[in-house]
Protein backbone atom coordinates (compact mmCIF):
# COMPACT_ATOMS: atom_id res chain seq x y z
CA UNK A 1 0.00 0.00 0.00
CA UNK A 2 1.70 3.17 -0.91
CA UNK A 3 1.21 6.43 1.42
CA UNK A 4 -0.27 9.70 0.67
CA UNK A 5 -0.16 12.65 2.39
CA UNK A 6 -2.41 15.34 1.45
CA UNK A 7 -2.19 19.03 3.06
CA UNK A 8 -4.70 22.44 2.72
CA UNK A 9 -8.38 21.89 2.68
CA UNK A 10 -10.60 22.81 -0.41
CA UNK A 11 -10.72 26.83 -0.43
CA UNK A 12 -11.07 29.28 -3.44
CA UNK A 13 -8.03 30.07 -5.87
CA UNK A 14 -9.71 33.57 -5.90
CA UNK A 15 -11.48 35.45 -3.41
CA UNK A 16 -13.64 36.71 -6.20
CA UNK A 17 -15.80 33.52 -7.34
CA UNK A 18 -18.26 34.25 -9.86
CA UNK A 19 -20.88 31.72 -9.22
CA UNK A 20 -22.33 31.86 -12.84
CA UNK A 21 -18.52 30.42 -14.13
CA UNK A 22 -18.15 27.10 -14.21
CA UNK A 23 -15.38 25.67 -11.72
CA UNK A 24 -11.93 24.95 -13.50
CA UNK A 25 -9.98 22.21 -12.05
CA UNK A 26 -5.87 22.09 -12.81
CA UNK A 27 -4.06 18.71 -11.81
CA UNK A 28 -0.56 19.42 -11.71
CA UNK A 29 1.82 16.18 -11.34
CA UNK A 30 5.28 16.61 -10.78
CA UNK A 31 8.63 14.22 -10.67
CA UNK A 32 12.07 15.72 -10.28
CA UNK A 33 11.00 19.01 -11.99
CA UNK A 34 12.50 21.50 -9.28
CA UNK A 35 13.67 23.69 -11.60
CA UNK A 36 10.45 24.36 -13.15
CA UNK A 37 7.63 23.89 -10.66
CA UNK A 38 7.09 26.94 -9.74
CA UNK A 39 6.97 28.81 -12.70
CA UNK A 40 4.18 26.35 -13.50
CA UNK A 41 1.98 26.54 -10.53
CA UNK A 42 2.77 30.25 -10.73
CA UNK A 43 1.26 30.40 -14.28
CA UNK A 44 -2.11 28.52 -12.50
CA UNK A 45 -2.58 31.12 -10.21
CA UNK A 46 -1.88 34.43 -12.36
CA UNK A 47 -5.17 33.40 -14.58
CA UNK A 48 -7.48 36.13 -14.52
CA UNK A 49 -10.70 33.30 -14.51
CA UNK A 50 -12.10 33.49 -11.08
CA UNK A 51 -13.31 29.83 -10.33
CA UNK A 52 -10.02 27.81 -10.62
CA UNK A 53 -8.82 24.86 -8.01
CA UNK A 54 -5.45 23.47 -7.70
CA UNK A 55 -4.34 20.25 -7.18
CA UNK A 56 -0.21 19.53 -7.50
CA UNK A 57 1.08 15.72 -6.71
CA UNK A 58 4.74 15.16 -6.12
CA UNK A 59 5.50 11.86 -7.41
CA UNK A 60 8.12 10.67 -5.56
CA UNK A 61 10.44 13.38 -6.72
CA UNK A 62 14.47 13.06 -5.33
CA UNK A 63 15.27 16.95 -6.71
CA UNK A 64 14.46 20.41 -4.91
CA UNK A 65 10.62 19.77 -6.23
CA UNK A 66 9.14 19.25 -2.64
CA UNK A 67 10.50 22.14 -1.33
CA UNK A 68 9.30 24.60 -4.20
CA UNK A 69 6.03 23.50 -4.49
CA UNK A 70 5.96 23.10 -0.02
CA UNK A 71 6.70 26.94 -0.43
CA UNK A 72 4.24 27.85 -2.91
CA UNK A 73 1.62 25.95 -1.07
CA UNK A 74 3.02 28.39 1.94
CA UNK A 75 2.22 31.44 -0.48
CA UNK A 76 -1.13 30.28 -1.73
CA UNK A 77 -3.18 27.98 1.31
CA UNK A 78 -5.66 27.40 -1.09
CA UNK A 79 -3.65 24.99 -3.22
CA UNK A 80 -3.94 21.29 -1.99
CA UNK A 81 -0.65 18.83 -2.23
CA UNK A 82 -0.32 15.36 -2.15
CA UNK A 83 2.78 14.15 -2.10
CA UNK A 84 3.45 10.41 -3.09
CA UNK A 85 6.83 8.78 -1.20
CA UNK A 86 7.37 6.46 -4.63
CA UNK A 87 6.68 7.24 -7.80
CA UNK A 88 3.34 5.61 -8.96
CA UNK A 89 3.62 6.52 -12.43
CA UNK A 90 1.99 9.46 -14.31
CA UNK A 91 -1.26 7.93 -14.84
CA UNK A 92 -2.49 7.04 -11.44
CA UNK A 93 -1.17 10.22 -9.85
CA UNK A 94 -3.63 12.54 -12.28
CA UNK A 95 -6.53 10.83 -11.28
CA UNK A 96 -5.33 11.14 -7.90
CA UNK A 97 -5.77 14.40 -8.03
CA UNK A 98 -8.83 14.27 -10.03
CA UNK A 99 -10.87 12.15 -7.24
CA UNK A 100 -9.82 15.58 -5.12
CA UNK A 101 -11.54 17.69 -7.64
CA UNK A 102 -15.05 19.56 -8.21
CA UNK A 103 -14.57 21.73 -11.83
CA UNK A 104 -16.43 21.15 -14.63
CA UNK A 105 -13.78 21.18 -16.93
CA UNK A 106 -9.75 20.08 -16.23
CA UNK A 107 -6.29 20.40 -16.97
CA UNK A 108 -3.25 18.65 -17.13
CA UNK A 109 -0.36 20.06 -16.43
CA UNK A 110 3.22 18.81 -16.21
CA UNK A 111 4.88 20.39 -14.18
CA UNK A 112 7.81 21.40 -16.70
CA UNK A 113 4.95 23.42 -18.77
CA UNK A 114 3.65 27.00 -18.25
CA UNK A 115 -0.13 28.21 -19.25
CA UNK A 116 -0.04 31.50 -21.07
CA UNK A 117 -2.16 34.53 -19.29
CA UNK A 118 -5.90 34.24 -20.53
CA UNK A 119 -5.74 30.92 -21.28
CA UNK A 120 -8.35 29.15 -19.05
CA UNK A 121 -10.91 31.88 -19.81
CA UNK A 122 -10.77 31.37 -23.51
CA UNK A 123 -10.95 27.45 -22.93
CA UNK A 124 -14.14 27.62 -20.90
CA UNK A 125 -15.59 30.20 -22.43
CA UNK A 126 -15.32 28.75 -25.79
CA UNK A 127 -16.51 24.88 -23.79
CA UNK A 128 -19.03 26.89 -22.07
CA UNK A 129 -20.68 27.43 -26.03
CA UNK A 130 -20.37 24.44 -27.14
CA UNK A 131 -23.03 21.55 -27.09
CA UNK A 132 -22.31 18.62 -24.26
CA UNK A 133 -21.10 15.89 -26.77
CA UNK A 134 -17.71 18.14 -26.93
CA UNK A 135 -15.24 16.64 -24.72
CA UNK A 136 -11.83 18.33 -25.71
CA UNK A 137 -11.01 22.07 -26.04
CA UNK A 138 -7.45 22.37 -27.42
CA UNK A 139 -4.81 25.10 -29.25
CA UNK A 140 -1.34 25.69 -30.21
CA UNK A 141 1.42 25.93 -28.15
CA UNK A 142 4.86 27.65 -28.22
CA UNK A 143 7.78 25.24 -27.50
CA UNK A 144 10.33 26.09 -25.17
CA UNK A 145 13.78 25.34 -24.02
CA UNK A 146 15.16 24.44 -20.34
CA UNK A 147 16.06 28.00 -19.85
CA UNK A 148 12.66 29.11 -21.34
CA UNK A 149 13.78 30.20 -24.89
CA UNK A 150 11.22 29.62 -27.58
CA UNK A 151 11.65 27.39 -30.18
CA UNK A 152 8.44 27.19 -32.29
CA UNK A 153 4.92 26.18 -32.16
CA UNK A 154 3.23 23.07 -32.34
CA UNK A 155 1.02 24.16 -35.18
CA UNK A 156 3.26 26.82 -37.89
CA UNK A 157 2.04 30.45 -37.58
CA UNK A 158 0.84 32.61 -40.72
CA UNK A 159 1.61 36.72 -39.89
CA UNK A 160 -1.62 36.58 -37.75
CA UNK A 161 -0.16 34.49 -35.77
CA UNK A 162 -3.17 31.91 -36.73
CA UNK A 163 -2.10 28.11 -37.38
CA UNK A 164 -1.00 27.87 -41.61
CA UNK A 165 -2.34 24.57 -41.57
CA UNK A 166 -5.72 22.45 -41.33
CA UNK A 167 -6.25 21.38 -37.84
CA UNK A 168 -8.73 18.84 -36.94
CA UNK A 169 -11.89 19.54 -35.17
CA UNK A 170 -15.37 17.97 -34.45
CA UNK A 171 -15.16 14.34 -35.32
CA UNK A 172 -11.62 13.75 -34.89
CA UNK A 173 -11.66 9.86 -34.41
CA UNK A 174 -9.72 9.30 -37.74
CA UNK A 175 -7.59 12.09 -37.39
CA UNK A 176 -6.66 10.65 -33.53
CA UNK A 177 -5.93 6.86 -35.26
CA UNK A 178 -3.61 8.70 -38.05
CA UNK A 179 -1.26 10.61 -35.92
CA UNK A 180 -0.17 12.50 -32.84
CA UNK A 181 -1.76 16.43 -33.82
CA UNK A 182 -3.45 17.35 -30.36
CA UNK A 183 -0.49 19.15 -28.25
CA UNK A 184 -1.42 17.28 -25.27
CA UNK A 185 -0.70 20.21 -22.50
CA UNK A 186 -3.18 22.71 -24.20
CA UNK A 187 -5.93 20.50 -23.65
CA UNK A 188 -8.90 21.64 -21.29
CA UNK A 189 -11.09 18.40 -20.88
CA UNK A 190 -14.69 17.64 -20.00
CA UNK A 191 -15.29 16.55 -16.37
CA UNK A 192 -17.99 14.32 -17.31
CA UNK A 193 -16.19 12.23 -20.16
CA UNK A 194 -12.99 11.85 -17.45
CA UNK A 195 -15.50 10.12 -15.36
CA UNK A 196 -17.33 8.25 -17.72
CA UNK A 197 -13.92 6.81 -18.78
CA UNK A 198 -13.08 6.34 -15.53
CA UNK A 199 -9.90 8.38 -15.70
CA UNK A 200 -6.73 8.09 -16.98
CA UNK A 201 -5.44 3.88 -17.58
CA UNK A 202 -3.12 3.06 -14.31
CA UNK A 203 -2.38 0.36 -16.41
CA UNK A 204 -0.65 2.56 -19.28
CA UNK A 205 2.93 3.81 -19.23
CA UNK A 206 1.19 7.22 -20.44
CA UNK A 207 -2.34 8.64 -21.24
CA UNK A 208 -2.88 10.29 -24.04
CA UNK A 209 -3.33 8.23 -26.96
CA UNK A 210 -5.67 6.19 -25.24
CA UNK A 211 -7.80 9.54 -23.97
CA UNK A 212 -8.10 10.13 -27.24
CA UNK A 213 -9.05 6.28 -28.76
CA UNK A 214 -11.85 6.18 -25.87
CA UNK A 215 -13.24 9.82 -26.11
CA UNK A 216 -12.84 10.89 -29.98
CA UNK A 217 -14.87 7.50 -30.51
CA UNK A 218 -18.09 9.02 -29.02
CA UNK A 219 -17.50 12.96 -28.65
CA UNK A 220 -15.91 15.97 -30.57
CA UNK A 221 -12.89 18.02 -30.10
CA UNK A 222 -12.76 21.81 -30.42
CA UNK A 223 -9.37 23.81 -31.76
CA UNK A 224 -9.29 27.35 -30.22
CA UNK A 225 -6.89 28.75 -32.73
CA UNK A 226 -4.10 30.56 -30.18
CA UNK A 227 -0.96 29.90 -28.72
CA UNK A 228 -2.07 29.51 -25.01
CA UNK A 229 0.15 27.19 -23.44
CA UNK A 230 4.02 26.62 -23.32
CA UNK A 231 5.29 23.31 -24.05
CA UNK A 232 8.97 22.80 -22.69
CA UNK A 233 11.09 20.42 -24.90
CA UNK A 234 13.94 18.69 -22.31
CA UNK A 235 16.32 15.77 -23.12
CA UNK A 236 14.45 13.12 -21.34
CA UNK A 237 10.52 14.11 -23.12
CA UNK A 238 8.39 10.98 -24.15
CA UNK A 239 9.64 12.06 -27.46
CA UNK A 240 13.14 10.71 -26.78
CA UNK A 241 11.63 8.18 -24.34
CA UNK A 242 10.33 6.11 -27.16
CA UNK A 243 13.93 5.52 -28.74
CA UNK A 244 15.16 3.32 -25.39
CA UNK A 245 15.36 -0.09 -25.69
CA UNK A 246 13.45 -0.97 -22.28
CA UNK A 247 10.88 1.94 -22.34
CA UNK A 248 7.43 0.71 -21.09
CA UNK A 249 5.53 3.18 -24.17
CA UNK A 250 6.09 0.85 -27.28
CA UNK A 251 3.58 -1.70 -24.93
CA UNK A 252 1.03 0.98 -23.74
CA UNK A 253 0.46 1.56 -27.11
CA UNK A 254 0.32 -2.09 -28.64
CA UNK A 255 -2.70 -1.97 -26.05
CA UNK A 256 -4.35 1.10 -27.41
CA UNK A 257 -4.19 0.07 -30.64
CA UNK A 258 -6.13 -2.99 -29.87
CA UNK A 259 -8.76 -0.77 -28.52
CA UNK A 260 -8.83 1.56 -31.34
CA UNK A 261 -9.20 -2.11 -33.45
CA UNK A 262 -11.75 -3.39 -31.61
CA UNK A 263 -14.13 0.08 -31.67
CA UNK A 264 -13.29 0.84 -35.10
CA UNK A 265 -16.55 0.59 -37.49
CA UNK A 266 -15.68 1.57 -41.04
CA UNK A 267 -13.04 0.18 -43.63
CA UNK A 268 -11.44 3.18 -43.90
CA UNK A 269 -10.79 3.90 -39.96
CA UNK A 270 -9.40 -0.06 -40.06
CA UNK A 271 -7.25 1.20 -42.98
CA UNK A 272 -5.98 4.67 -40.71
CA UNK A 273 -5.45 2.45 -38.06
CA UNK A 274 -3.31 0.00 -40.02
CA UNK A 275 -0.91 2.72 -41.22
CA UNK A 276 -0.42 4.19 -37.49
CA UNK A 277 0.25 0.64 -36.63
CA UNK A 278 2.77 0.19 -39.59
CA UNK A 279 4.82 3.23 -37.88
CA UNK A 280 4.75 1.46 -34.47
CA UNK A 281 6.40 -1.56 -35.82
CA UNK A 282 9.27 0.26 -37.31
CA UNK A 283 9.41 2.36 -33.68
CA UNK A 284 9.67 -1.16 -31.88
CA UNK A 285 12.25 -2.25 -34.55
CA UNK A 286 14.29 0.86 -33.56
CA UNK A 287 14.07 0.28 -29.36
CA UNK A 288 15.34 -3.70 -30.40
CA UNK A 289 11.53 -4.26 -28.78
CA UNK A 290 11.55 -6.77 -31.54
CA UNK A 291 8.84 -9.66 -30.30
CA UNK A 292 6.49 -5.98 -29.64
CA UNK A 293 7.21 -5.17 -33.28
CA UNK A 294 5.96 -8.64 -34.58
CA UNK A 295 2.88 -7.90 -32.42
CA UNK A 296 2.16 -5.01 -33.98
CA UNK A 297 2.48 -6.86 -37.23
CA UNK A 298 0.25 -10.01 -36.16
CA UNK A 299 -2.48 -7.02 -35.34
CA UNK A 300 -1.75 -5.69 -38.25
CA UNK A 301 -2.11 -8.47 -40.30
CA UNK A 302 -5.99 -8.87 -38.98
CA UNK A 303 -6.89 -5.56 -40.91
CA UNK A 304 -4.80 -5.92 -43.97
CA UNK A 305 -1.94 -6.83 -45.45
CA UNK A 306 1.60 -5.15 -44.87
CA UNK A 307 3.13 -3.45 -47.15
CA UNK A 308 6.78 -3.91 -48.57
CA UNK A 309 8.33 -1.65 -45.90
CA UNK A 310 6.51 -3.10 -42.88
CA UNK A 311 7.76 -6.37 -44.27
CA UNK A 312 11.21 -5.44 -44.39
CA UNK A 313 11.25 -4.03 -40.45
CA UNK A 314 9.04 -7.47 -39.04
CA UNK A 315 11.74 -9.75 -41.32
CA UNK A 316 14.70 -8.19 -39.84
CA UNK A 317 12.85 -8.20 -35.96
CA UNK A 318 13.26 -12.12 -36.43
CA UNK A 319 16.73 -11.76 -36.86
CA UNK A 320 17.05 -9.22 -33.67
CA UNK A 321 19.09 -6.52 -35.84
CA UNK A 322 20.86 -4.42 -33.66
CA UNK A 323 20.32 -1.00 -34.54
CA UNK A 324 19.24 1.03 -31.50
CA UNK A 325 22.30 2.58 -30.90
CA UNK A 326 22.80 3.64 -34.74
CA UNK A 327 19.31 5.26 -34.84
CA UNK A 328 19.13 7.01 -31.22
CA UNK A 329 22.43 8.97 -32.10
CA UNK A 330 20.33 9.71 -35.64
CA UNK A 331 17.17 10.67 -34.06
CA UNK A 332 19.91 12.76 -31.41
CA UNK A 333 20.91 14.61 -34.07
CA UNK A 334 17.55 14.88 -36.39
CA UNK A 335 16.14 16.89 -32.70
CA UNK A 336 19.27 18.53 -32.33
CA UNK A 337 19.18 20.14 -35.44
CA UNK A 338 15.29 20.90 -35.67
CA UNK A 339 15.75 23.29 -32.43
CA UNK A 340 18.58 24.69 -33.31
CA UNK A 341 16.57 25.77 -36.69
CA UNK A 342 13.54 26.92 -34.68
CA UNK A 343 15.32 28.77 -32.78
CA UNK A 344 17.00 30.80 -35.40
CA UNK A 345 13.65 31.60 -37.19
CA UNK A 346 11.63 32.01 -34.20
CA UNK A 347 14.22 34.99 -32.35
Amino acid sequence: MVSVTVQATHLPMSPFLNQSKPWVSVICTCYNQGSFVGEALRSVVEQDYPNVELVVIDNGSTDQSIQQIDEFAARHPAVRVIKNPTNVGLNRAFNQGLKLTVGRYVIDLAADDVLLPGRIAKQAELFNRLPGYYAVVFTNAAFIDGQGNRLGTHYPLDSNGRARVRVPSGNVFCDVLDRHFVCTPTMMMRRSVLDELGGYDESLAFEDFDFWVRSARSYHYAYLDDVLTLKRRLPDSLSTQVMQRNNQLLASSLIVCQRAFDTCQTDNEQHILARRIGQFVRKAFYAEQFDLALRFGQLLSRIESPGAATRLFLGMSYVHLPVNGLYRRYRNWQLSRQLKLAGVIHR
